[in-house]
């Protein structure tokens, strides 16, 4: 498993920073892993030949994805030789492509055994990873739903949050005339904050929710996105009904060139 304390972003940048082809990895592929959630690593397979010196290893990482479906890297490191200790790194798509370096880098041979799992039966199959950062992701989700709701000028804050939006889908007058019963009120950062590439410069997306307690009992949340993808790099708040509009408009921002 991947280490508790390192965010999947902080994990993504570590790997991709030491890989040495990263950049042949598809741009559809790399934009998906910026909206990973979760991740998990383990040891697939290991060669170690102490005659010569070679040294190799496959790590399969598997991300949990905010659309719901996940994908997985598979990470070749290796040594080759006693002359030549400096450990290298290179990451790939698929299995296929794996086997394929294997053969180029220790031959043919190497290759047909290149990724027979080094772990117990059954668990080679990326689907019981992402069964577990499913698990998990919804232990946490929903452990955030137990929220301790501040008492202090709730409809004013509902008021505030719904006058910056600047997207033109925004909460109308329905949503605007609920709140004001709102009288206590919990902001939460929501996992989704990302960092993404646009016309040359960086851009960044936060998701937050503003979850409210209305006079009658009943909780009813606002989505608020805030990032710097504009024409002209500033900083803009766009606010939606659900987490999946927001994310979605996220994702849209996110590949607008």
């Amino acid at each position: 498993m991947s280490d508790p304390y390192e965010t999947t972003e902080a994990h993504l940048d570590r790997l991709l920073g030491r890989t040495l082809n990263s950049f042949d990895l598809p741009d559809r592929l790399v934009e998906r892993l910026g909206t990973a959630l979760a991740h998990s690593s383990s040891l697939y397979t290991t060669h170690h030949s102490p005659a010569t010196g070679v040294w190799r290893e496959t790590h399969r990482h598997t991300y949990l994805l905010a659309d719901g479906g996940s994908v997985s890297l598979w990470e070749l490191s290796y040594r080759l030789g006693e002359r030549d200790r400096t450990v290298r790194h290179e990451v790939f798509a698929s299995k296929a492509e794996t086997c394929l370096a294997v053969a180029r880098l220790f031959g043919a041979a190497a290759a047909d055994t290149a990724l027979e799992p080094a772990l117990l039966p059954g668990d080679d199959h990326p689907e019981n990873d992402v069964a577990v950062l499913s698990a998990l992701f919804a232990a946490s989700a929903s452990a955030q739903r137990h929220r301790e709701y501040a008492v202090e000028q709730s409809a004013d804050h509902a008021r505030r949050v719904l006058r910056r939006a600047e997207n033109a889908d925004r909460p109308g007058e329905r949503v605007a005339s609920l709140l004001r019963s709102a009288y206590a009120h919990h902001i939460t950062q929501a996992f989704g904050t990302r960092q993404c590439r646009l016309d040359g410069r960086d851009a960044g997306f936060s998701l937050y929710e503003h979850a409210f307690v209305l006079l009658d009992g009943t909780e009813f949340s606002l989505w608020e996105v805030e990032h710097t993808a504009t024409p002209d790099g500033r900083h803009m708040c766009e606010v939606y009904e659900s987490e999946a509009a927001a994310r979605g408009a996220m994702e849209l921002r996110a590949r607008v060139r």
